[in-house]
């Protein structure tokens, strides 16, 4: 009996190491645009604006302390959104990233490297705006402290994204 789920077992590993190989070429090309979809769905003019200290300075200035508090929290919860998402496409990126580095074609490959590098910047970036944006949003009375960073890095680890699309798209036509 035992020796039936030994072979049961050892054919269910075969057969999920089977699926791995034969899609694990596909990765790339997927996974791409996958990125690339992700990329599209973040609105950054939005995210920018819900961060952005000229437009705080005008809500304290406009609202009662008590109103601007309440308003500042739910700013601060809808921008941690952002940054979450930007967090879980900066995972994306880097396996995407990883499937590049792979390619015989060395522009391909090159762009890879690049991706990767800046996924683990905009990552560590979401990582820290996090902690900033919780703070404020438990927090209200804080200072508001820019986090311009992460969305410049987003934007860059984008644009070097879409340029690795494009190359691949180049190659495959």
């Amino acid at each position: 009996m035992i020796t039936a789920w030994i072979l049961i077992a050892t054919a269910l590993l075969a057969l999920a190491l089977l699926a791995y190989l034969a899609t694990r070429n596909r990765t790339m090309r997927t996974g791409i645009d996958g990125a690339i979809s992700m990329i599209r769905s973040i609105d950054i003019e939005a995210f920018r604006n819900l961060v952005d200290p000229a437009e705080e300075e005008f809500l304290r200035c406009a609202l009662s302390p008590r109103e601007f508090r309440v308003i500042k929290r739910e700013r601060a919860w809808a921008a941690l959104a952002y940054v979450r998402c930007a967090g879980r496409a900066a995972v994306l990126f880097a396996t995407v990233a990883q499937a590049a580095q792979r390619s015989s074609d060395p522009q391909i490959a090159e762009s890879g490297m690049q991706v990767a590098h800046s996924a683990l910047r905009l990552r560590l970036y979401s990582l820290q705006a996090s902690l900033r944006l919780l703070s404020q949003a438990v927090l209200p009375g804080n200072s508001n402290q820019p986090i311009s960073s992460l969305i410049d890095e987003y934007e860059r680890t984008a644009q070097t994204l879409l340029r690795l699309g494009h190359r691949r798209d180049e190659q495959h036509v």
